[in-house]
């Protein structure tokens, strides 16, 4: 006989979830035979105004002053530097940020896989960004994640495809080893990716209408579920991710690095999985996750913001009398101010402003001539010291 305490608890589960039910969205999209389906509670329809009122416009100050064409980007350099290497040390990249930094800034080759994982991953966001007109189709895919991984797989065969039903594919947690996800047989992947496929592509399901930015985590879970490749499936989901989002004229989450914050907690993003998967394919789980990652990415930005603003100020008011300084040259000044026993080099200045060569050389040329920084030799390069007439700026 069932204890009336087990009973009251099994009656108000089923309660609470008759209640949900009459709420959910069901998507034609499936988990393990199961039809994935959410619900939108307040916190997530708050931040997913905020996204709407922040997100979808111009990029502005804390005081609403709107951004130069050059200060948007240089941010946006600093935002896909910073998504790149998150996103690949959440893979397990071995490599430093600052390493990684260095290799992106200065534009030589990866040395080692975690750098060249770096790469691939900065590559992979241009890509969508080039095409985030295009729809979603199996060719795109197959071609976002052999960006994503070439020169990075072993064996090697495995890039540019997807897993075959002989490929034994299951996600482990690297902390214990213990098997957190099998994914759904491979004979299955033609018809989700369809599905997915579909789903992506239309504004409108089933004559009823989805917020961009629940459609896109909706993805993210999807690539993350069916794992359609061998590896490179948490990157591949994060970049569409961001296609979609792009795609939708949610033009500002290019500046977001949000796989930086998944990066800082990521057991709480495989959790989000599991309580998806765990409780009918019920995605507001992940939905909720999503919601506070971006919400801490979008106030991350604004300060980031306020900061550079600060930096243009201090730089206008140290320099302002010295006519012959362009907006590129002011900026170096300033990285040199705040960075006194840092060396720069032309090529660090080019891949930094996004100028040709020989506008950084003449740019790096003239501040040592002015008396900015001083020049020296390190072989057939140039590296130029800040010159002690700089004054030292706090960080």
């Amino acid at each position: 006989m069932v204890a009336p305490r087990t009973l009251n608890a099994e009656f108000a589960w089923s309660m609470i979830k008759l209640g949900r039910d009459q709420r959910y969205r069901y998507l034609d999209l499936i988990g393990d035979n199961a039809p994935l389906h959410f619900t939108i509670p307040d916190q997530i329809q708050q931040e997913l105004m905020y996204i709407d009122q922040q997100l979808a416009g111009n990029l502005v100050s804390d005081d609403d002053s709107p951004l130069t064409q050059h200060q948007k980007e240089l941010f946006i350099v600093s935002a896909l530097r910073e998504e790149a290497i998150a996103s690949s040390m959440l893979e397990g990249a071995v490599t430093t940020r600052r390493a990684a930094k260095t290799m992106l800034k200065s534009g030589r080759k990866p040395r080692t896989v975690g750098e060249r994982m770096v790469l691939n991953n900065y590559h992979a966001i241009e890509f969508i960004r080039d095409n985030r007109r295009h729809d979603l189709s199996p060719a795109l895919l197959l071609e976002l994640q052999s960006i994503l991984t070439e020169g990075t797989l072993e064996p090697s065969d495995q890039v540019g495809r997807f897993r075959k039903e002989e490929d034994s594919i299951q996600v482990v947690d690297t902390r214990d080893g213990e098997v957190v996800h099998t994914p759904p047989p491979a004979s299955e992947l033609d018809e989700r990716i369809a599905r997915l496929c579909k789903f992506a592509n239309q504004e409108r399901h089933s004559g009823a209408f989805i917020h961009p930015v629940v459609q896109a985590c909706i993805i993210h879970f999807q690539i993350g579920f069916d794992h359609p490749f061998c590896d490179g499936n948490g990157r591949t989901a994060r970049a569409l991710f961001y296609w979609l989002m792009l795609r939708r004229g949610y033009w500002l989450f290019e500046y977001l690095p949000i796989s930086r914050l998944i990066y800082l907690g990521p057991s709480k993003y495989v959790r989000a999985f599991l309580q998806c998967e765990t409780d009918d394919f019920d995605v507001t789980y992940f939905l909720l996750y999503k919601a506070s990652i971006i919400r801490r990415a979008r106030k991350g930005l604004r300060e980031y913001i306020h900061k550079k603003l600060h930096d243009v100020s201090q730089a206008r008011r140290l320099f302002s009398a010295d006519t012959r300084l362009n907006h590129r040259q002011r900026e170096v000044i300033l990285a040199a101010a705040r960075n006194p026993d840092s060396v720069f080099t032309i090529e660090d200045h080019k891949n930094q402003t996004s100028v040709a060569y020989g506008t950084a050389r003449r740019d790096m040329i003239d501040l040592a001539t002015w008396g900015y920084f001083v020049l020296d030799r390190a072989g057939k390069r140039f590296e130029f010291r800040p010159a002690e007439r700089l004054p030292t700026l706090s960080t």
